[in-house]
């Protein structure tokens, strides 16, 4: 019973005596290889050796498949089977690939032949070639026909005479153009910074009346200083702070200042409190 599971076990323990015996069979079959085959195409090669090993492995099964044959060697020789028919399937796979990579490969050279056959700078020197050389042809003569009279005008030329004017000029425009650009800035207006406050007004006690405070608050008036919206919150015991809103100038109006102003209202006015400051 263990040695017919063993025979048809999926383990291969000992591939490496196949491995061994497969290529002496091949040595044996094939011979000494010359000098002249060594340069054949390695395709062909692989093909003439898958072909004999088959020849040899349907000769060898034919052989025992007689009474006296044993189930082991014909597994052998099927998965032998097996592996060369895939190797005969990925040799044909690789031959498509290798023509599809030939063919492109042809595509790409002909498209860039016919690319630099179009090309514009192809087109732009071959009329470059044939208009500069009887252009530098002429130049000589002309240069030779330059009369006297040219020369002394040449000669009353003052060339310093130009530069300093062009230097003049230049400075001209350069101080007009920093004048309008200081105008231009002096008419700008600067940004003010302004931030917006929000106070807390406590009273005194519960019996305060809080819209005549809010009427002593509102009638503190100053440059750069505007009040906003207000409400009364309770603070506890029935007693209400007034919060109010203003905005105002940094440099003209600060909180020390609003709160120095609103204390004054002793009679209404127990504290004065920031509640929140932000940046307008």
């Amino acid at each position: 019973m263990a040695t017919n599971f063993l025979v048809h076990e999926k383990i291969w323990f000992d591939k490496f005596k196949y491995d061994d015996a497969e290529r002496r069979f091949y040595e044996q079959m094939n011979g000494p290889v010359a000098g002249s085959s060594r340069q054949e195409n390695g395709a062909s090669v692989i093909l003439r050796d898958i072909a004999r090993a088959r020849e040899n492995i349907q000769k060898s099964l034919a052989g025992s498949s007689g009474p006296g044959a044993t189930s082991g060697p014909s597994g052998d020789h099927s998965e032998l089977v097996v592996r060369i028919a895939s190797l005969e399937v990925e040799n044909q796979s690789l031959r498509g690939v290798v023509q599809d990579l030939q063919q492109a490969v042809s595509k790409l050279e002909a498209r860039l032949s016919a690319l630099e056959k179009s090309s514009p700078a192809h087109r732009a020197t071959a009329p470059q070639t044939q208009h500069v050389s009887p252009m530098r042809q002429v130049e000589p003569p002309a240069r030779k026909v330059a009369t006297a009279t040219e020369d002394d005008e040449d000669d009353d030329i003052d060339l310093f005479g130009s530069d300093e004017e062009e230097d003049r000029e230049a400075a001209r425009l350069r101080e007009e153009r920093l004048r309008q650009y200081a105008e231009k800035k002096t008419k700008k207006p600067a940004l003010v910074a302004k931030s917006s406050i929000l106070l807390d007004v406590k009273p005194w006690d519960d019996e305060t009346d809080m819209a005549q405070l809010e009427a002593c608050v509102r009638s503190i008036q100053m440059d750069g200083l505007t009040w906003g919206g207000s409400k009364l919150v309770p603070v506890g015991y029935g007693i209400h702070k007034l919060q109010i809103q203003c905005v105002v100038e940094d440099d003209k109006v600060g909180t020390d200042l609003l709160e120095e102003e609103i204390t004054k209202f002793q009679e209404h006015v127990q504290s004065v409190d920031v509640a929140a400051f932000n940046k307008v």
